[in-house]
Protein backbone atom coordinates (compact mmCIF):
# COMPACT_ATOMS: atom_id res chain seq x y z
CA UNK A 1 0.00 0.00 0.00
CA UNK A 2 1.29 3.51 -0.76
CA UNK A 3 2.25 5.76 2.26
CA UNK A 4 0.62 8.59 2.38
CA UNK A 5 2.99 11.66 3.18
CA UNK A 6 1.88 14.35 6.15
CA UNK A 7 1.24 17.43 5.14
CA UNK A 8 3.94 20.27 6.81
CA UNK A 9 1.78 22.50 9.55
CA UNK A 10 2.51 25.61 7.84
CA UNK A 11 0.80 24.40 4.81
CA UNK A 12 -2.63 23.23 5.89
CA UNK A 13 -4.50 25.85 3.57
CA UNK A 14 -6.51 25.39 0.62
CA UNK A 15 -4.85 26.19 -2.21
CA UNK A 16 -6.48 28.66 -4.73
CA UNK A 17 -3.62 28.04 -8.03
CA UNK A 18 -5.14 27.42 -11.12
CA UNK A 19 -5.69 23.27 -12.25
CA UNK A 20 -2.38 21.96 -13.09
CA UNK A 21 -0.58 24.76 -12.19
CA UNK A 22 2.95 23.84 -10.58
CA UNK A 23 3.00 26.11 -7.56
CA UNK A 24 1.69 23.81 -5.51
CA UNK A 25 4.14 21.60 -5.95
CA UNK A 26 6.79 24.27 -5.28
CA UNK A 27 5.45 25.18 -2.28
CA UNK A 28 4.80 22.06 -0.73
CA UNK A 29 8.64 21.20 -1.50
CA UNK A 30 9.53 24.08 0.46
CA UNK A 31 7.52 23.46 3.38
CA UNK A 32 8.74 19.91 3.42
CA UNK A 33 12.35 20.89 3.52
CA UNK A 34 11.69 23.59 6.06
CA UNK A 35 10.49 21.41 8.10
CA UNK A 36 13.19 18.60 7.79
CA UNK A 37 15.61 20.88 8.38
CA UNK A 38 13.50 22.38 11.54
CA UNK A 39 12.81 25.78 10.30
CA UNK A 40 9.49 25.55 9.88
CA UNK A 41 9.08 28.00 12.51
CA UNK A 42 12.12 30.66 11.28
CA UNK A 43 10.60 31.37 8.33
CA UNK A 44 9.98 35.00 6.35
CA UNK A 45 8.77 35.16 2.85
CA UNK A 46 8.96 37.86 0.61
CA UNK A 47 6.26 37.40 -1.73
CA UNK A 48 6.06 39.26 -5.35
CA UNK A 49 2.86 40.55 -7.20
CA UNK A 50 1.37 37.55 -9.47
CA UNK A 51 0.33 33.80 -8.99
CA UNK A 52 3.04 33.59 -6.43
CA UNK A 53 1.65 35.90 -4.12
CA UNK A 54 -1.15 33.13 -3.45
CA UNK A 55 1.47 31.68 -1.06
CA UNK A 56 0.11 33.84 1.16
CA UNK A 57 -3.23 32.38 1.19
CA UNK A 58 -1.95 28.51 1.82
CA UNK A 59 0.89 29.22 4.22
CA UNK A 60 0.64 30.23 7.78
CA UNK A 61 4.11 31.49 8.32
CA UNK A 62 5.44 35.18 8.60
CA UNK A 63 5.13 36.78 5.22
CA UNK A 64 5.56 40.08 3.24
CA UNK A 65 3.52 40.98 0.08
CA UNK A 66 6.39 43.09 -1.72
CA UNK A 67 5.79 45.38 -4.40
CA UNK A 68 6.15 44.42 -7.98
CA UNK A 69 9.47 43.02 -8.67
CA UNK A 70 10.65 44.42 -5.06
CA UNK A 71 11.09 41.15 -3.53
CA UNK A 72 15.12 40.66 -3.77
CA UNK A 73 15.23 44.43 -2.24
CA UNK A 74 13.14 43.75 0.39
CA UNK A 75 14.48 40.33 1.19
CA UNK A 76 17.80 42.21 1.48
CA UNK A 77 16.50 44.22 4.19
CA UNK A 78 14.72 41.49 5.99
CA UNK A 79 17.82 39.25 6.05
CA UNK A 80 20.13 42.02 7.19
CA UNK A 81 18.02 42.85 10.18
CA UNK A 82 16.81 39.84 11.02
CA UNK A 83 19.62 37.61 10.39
CA UNK A 84 18.78 34.44 12.46
CA UNK A 85 15.76 34.22 10.47
CA UNK A 86 15.41 32.01 7.38
CA UNK A 87 14.17 34.48 4.59
CA UNK A 88 12.77 33.45 1.01
CA UNK A 89 11.89 35.43 -1.74
CA UNK A 90 8.68 33.42 -3.52
CA UNK A 91 8.40 34.93 -7.38
CA UNK A 92 7.59 34.39 -10.70
CA UNK A 93 9.21 35.32 -13.71
CA UNK A 94 7.50 38.43 -14.63
CA UNK A 95 7.98 39.84 -11.14
CA UNK A 96 11.64 38.40 -10.88
CA UNK A 97 13.04 38.89 -14.11
CA UNK A 98 10.91 41.53 -15.84
CA UNK A 99 9.87 44.12 -13.67
CA UNK A 100 12.02 43.29 -10.67
CA UNK A 101 14.93 42.35 -12.69
CA UNK A 102 17.37 45.29 -11.43
CA UNK A 103 16.49 44.18 -7.78
CA UNK A 104 16.98 40.25 -8.11
CA UNK A 105 20.30 40.55 -10.31
CA UNK A 106 21.55 43.17 -7.59
CA UNK A 107 20.58 40.90 -4.58
CA UNK A 108 22.81 38.06 -6.12
CA UNK A 109 25.64 40.32 -7.51
CA UNK A 110 25.62 41.54 -3.98
CA UNK A 111 25.58 37.82 -2.54
CA UNK A 112 23.15 38.84 -0.14
CA UNK A 113 22.22 35.51 2.61
CA UNK A 114 18.68 34.98 1.65
CA UNK A 115 17.41 32.20 -0.27
CA UNK A 116 15.27 33.36 -4.13
CA UNK A 117 12.69 30.38 -5.45
CA UNK A 118 12.10 31.94 -8.83
CA UNK A 119 9.14 30.03 -10.83
CA UNK A 120 9.36 30.84 -14.34
CA UNK A 121 6.17 29.37 -16.34
CA UNK A 122 7.19 32.14 -19.30
CA UNK A 123 4.37 34.40 -18.85
CA UNK A 124 2.54 37.06 -16.85
CA UNK A 125 0.65 34.13 -15.18
CA UNK A 126 -2.04 36.27 -13.00
CA UNK A 127 -2.06 39.42 -14.96
CA UNK A 128 -3.33 38.89 -17.87
CA UNK A 129 -0.64 35.79 -19.52
CA UNK A 130 1.24 39.06 -21.23
CA UNK A 131 5.11 38.77 -22.02
CA UNK A 132 7.93 38.46 -19.70
CA UNK A 133 11.88 37.89 -20.33
CA UNK A 134 11.45 34.02 -20.13
CA UNK A 135 8.84 33.54 -23.23
CA UNK A 136 10.42 31.18 -25.66
CA UNK A 137 10.40 32.11 -29.36
CA UNK A 138 7.85 32.26 -30.70
CA UNK A 139 5.18 31.85 -28.02
CA UNK A 140 2.01 33.57 -28.44
CA UNK A 141 1.27 35.80 -25.48
CA UNK A 142 -1.47 38.42 -24.98
CA UNK A 143 1.16 41.11 -25.61
CA UNK A 144 3.09 39.13 -28.40
CA UNK A 145 -0.10 37.83 -30.09
CA UNK A 146 1.66 36.86 -33.22
CA UNK A 147 4.40 34.99 -31.25
CA UNK A 148 7.51 36.23 -29.51
CA UNK A 149 10.15 37.83 -31.93
CA UNK A 150 13.43 37.62 -30.52
CA UNK A 151 14.99 40.00 -33.29
CA UNK A 152 13.30 42.90 -31.29
CA UNK A 153 12.88 41.69 -27.62
CA UNK A 154 15.95 40.18 -27.25
CA UNK A 155 16.07 36.24 -25.76
CA UNK A 156 14.92 34.57 -23.09
CA UNK A 157 17.03 34.90 -20.05
CA UNK A 158 18.78 32.54 -18.14
CA UNK A 159 18.84 33.70 -14.67
CA UNK A 160 20.74 31.11 -12.90
CA UNK A 161 23.71 30.90 -15.31
CA UNK A 162 24.18 34.57 -15.10
CA UNK A 163 24.90 34.34 -11.41
CA UNK A 164 26.45 31.49 -11.86
CA UNK A 165 28.93 32.34 -14.27
CA UNK A 166 29.61 36.10 -13.32
CA UNK A 167 28.75 36.61 -9.64
CA UNK A 168 29.86 34.65 -6.41
CA UNK A 169 26.68 32.98 -5.18
CA UNK A 170 26.89 30.02 -2.65
CA UNK A 171 24.21 27.92 -5.14
CA UNK A 172 22.69 27.86 -8.15
CA UNK A 173 20.02 25.21 -9.61
CA UNK A 174 17.21 25.35 -12.38
CA UNK A 175 14.47 22.34 -11.82
CA UNK A 176 10.79 21.36 -12.58
CA UNK A 177 8.19 19.68 -11.81
CA UNK A 178 7.03 18.07 -14.88
CA UNK A 179 7.91 14.81 -13.72
CA UNK A 180 8.36 12.43 -10.57
CA UNK A 181 12.12 11.91 -10.89
CA UNK A 182 12.48 15.74 -11.52
CA UNK A 183 10.34 16.66 -8.76
CA UNK A 184 12.19 14.14 -6.39
CA UNK A 185 15.77 16.11 -8.10
CA UNK A 186 14.27 19.85 -7.20
CA UNK A 187 13.23 18.79 -3.71
CA UNK A 188 17.32 18.44 -3.04
CA UNK A 189 17.94 21.65 -4.81
CA UNK A 190 15.31 23.45 -2.63
CA UNK A 191 17.59 21.75 0.79
CA UNK A 192 20.71 22.80 -0.42
CA UNK A 193 19.68 26.64 -1.13
CA UNK A 194 17.99 26.60 2.04
CA UNK A 195 21.04 25.01 3.47
CA UNK A 196 23.44 27.49 2.04
CA UNK A 197 21.52 30.37 4.13
CA UNK A 198 21.54 28.23 7.32
CA UNK A 199 24.85 27.92 7.21
CA UNK A 200 25.56 31.62 5.98
CA UNK A 201 27.61 30.81 2.89
CA UNK A 202 25.79 33.67 1.02
CA UNK A 203 23.34 33.98 -2.17
CA UNK A 204 21.12 30.63 -3.05
CA UNK A 205 18.81 30.52 -5.73
CA UNK A 206 16.55 27.92 -7.62
CA UNK A 207 14.48 28.51 -10.78
CA UNK A 208 11.46 26.38 -11.71
CA UNK A 209 10.07 25.18 -14.68
CA UNK A 210 6.42 25.32 -14.04
CA UNK A 211 3.85 24.88 -16.26
CA UNK A 212 0.60 27.09 -16.67
CA UNK A 213 -1.92 26.01 -18.35
CA UNK A 214 -4.60 28.49 -18.14
CA UNK A 215 -2.20 31.36 -20.08
CA UNK A 216 -0.96 28.67 -22.47
CA UNK A 217 -4.27 27.66 -23.47
CA UNK A 218 -3.34 23.53 -22.86
CA UNK A 219 -4.14 20.91 -20.98
CA UNK A 220 -2.71 19.94 -18.00
CA UNK A 221 -1.15 16.75 -19.26
CA UNK A 222 0.12 18.90 -22.83
CA UNK A 223 1.38 21.82 -20.42
CA UNK A 224 3.91 19.22 -18.88
CA UNK A 225 4.85 17.85 -22.16
CA UNK A 226 5.37 21.10 -23.37
CA UNK A 227 7.89 21.67 -20.61
CA UNK A 228 9.91 18.31 -21.33
CA UNK A 229 9.84 19.44 -25.17
CA UNK A 230 10.00 22.59 -25.47
CA UNK A 231 11.80 24.32 -22.38
CA UNK A 232 14.35 21.96 -20.86
CA UNK A 233 16.05 22.08 -23.99
CA UNK A 234 16.06 25.47 -23.86
CA UNK A 235 16.80 25.75 -19.91
CA UNK A 236 18.59 22.86 -18.88
CA UNK A 237 17.84 21.53 -15.19
CA UNK A 238 20.91 20.80 -13.03
CA UNK A 239 22.91 22.34 -10.71
CA UNK A 240 24.66 25.27 -11.97
CA UNK A 241 26.72 26.14 -8.68
CA UNK A 242 27.26 23.67 -5.96
CA UNK A 243 28.06 24.77 -2.33
CA UNK A 244 31.82 24.55 -1.12
CA UNK A 245 32.28 21.88 1.45
CA UNK A 246 34.17 23.58 4.14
Amino acid sequence: MAKSKKIAEIAKKTSSFCPGCGHGVVIRLITECLEELGQDKNIIFGIGVGCSSLLGGVLETDRLHCLHGRAGAVCTSMKRVNPDNIVVAYQGDGDAYSIGLAETTSAAYRNEKFTAILVNNTNYGMTGGQMSNTTMPGQKTTTSPMGRDCAITGNPIKFPELVADQFNAAYVARGAVNTPANINKLKGYIKNALEAQINGEGYSVVEVLSPCPTNWGMSPLKAMERIENELIPYYPLGEFKTREVK
